[in-house]
């Protein structure tokens, strides 16, 4: 079986560069992407998820970022935030944010926002399920939005059960395909891996994925003696064709499933 080609970021349509963070693994794929977005007649870009507190990594985000006005996170995980207050501090500039645990300044982030630098906009839109305070953002200059890890380049999410919950998750991806089609937005900017040039193919591939998920988990459920705490003993037949060293990722996964499923 061949190997994914390695992604190393770049530069992608009229507004955004990509800088790969040096912190690749099991749960990062090739590392966390930080995108840079600027409108090519201004000097002054947007930072989103600054990522890993890693100077070299912050320094090639320097290159590529020049002025920077603003941080902007798509969630809350460490791999994604963790440099964004030390960042925006190098910069003089805030950190917008839904939690405003990791906001740095008074402006908040949320549903509608549009943060507007030079002649780049970036719409802001709520899609929770991988975490609470998960959001994506629209580039409607390139037809494009950056999903955080709602939609990853590679593979599939996990929705970490309690904070991720698998109702929101799935309304986010239904939300996501609907503005896609209705704004013509083409590509997705992910969050980890790499550039997706059909986001409705992936959205659809997300979705279908998430309903095959379901049907085995009940299947699986249905084999089962009761017990009070089914999720590994799900995982265990659900998840038999993958690593076990994801098995612990896959329970929290399940769980979401498991509480979407008493719910529903």
């Amino acid at each position: 079986m061949s190997q994914p080609a390695p992604w190393a970021g770049g530069s992608f349509g009229e507004t955004g560069t990509c800088v790969l963070a040096p912190n690749a693994g099991v749960m990062t794929l090739d590392g966390t992407n930080t995108w840079v977005l600027r409108d090519p007649g201004s000097s002054r870009s947007v930072v989103v998820d600054p990522g890993p507190s890693v100077r070299a990594h912050l320094d090639a985000v320097d290159e590529a970022a020049g002025d920077v006005a603003v941080v902007l996170l798509t969630h809350h995980h460490a791999d994604h935030s963790e440099a964004a207050r030390e960042y925006a501090e190098r910069h003089g500039c805030g950190v917008r944010a839904l939690d405003p645990a990791y906001r740095l300044g008074s402006e908040g982030l949320g549903e509608g926002d549009v943060v507007a630098v030079g002649d780049l906009e970036v719409h802001v839109v709520a899609t929770p399920g991988h975490t609470a305070d998960s959001l994506s953002f629209v580039v409607p200059r390139d037809r494009a939005v950056l999903t955080g890890d709602t939609v990853l380049g590679r593979g599939t999410t996990v929705v970490a059960h309690p904070d991720g919950q698998l109702g929101a998750y799935l309304a986010s991806l239904q939300r996501l395909h609907a503005l896609c089609g209705e704004q013509g937005i083409t590509t997705v900017w992910p969050g980890h891996g790499p550039v997706i040039d059909d986001a409705l193919g992936a959205l659809d591939l997300y979705l279908a994925h998430r309903e095959q998920r379901l049907e085995q988990v009940r299947a699986a459920l249905a084999t089962l003696p009761h017990l009070d705490d089914p999720a590994r003993a799900v995982v265990e037949i659900v998840y038999a064709d993958v690593d076990p060293v994801l098995w612990g990722a896959a329970e929290l996964s399940v769980r979401a499933q498991l509480a979407y499923l008493a719910g529903s």
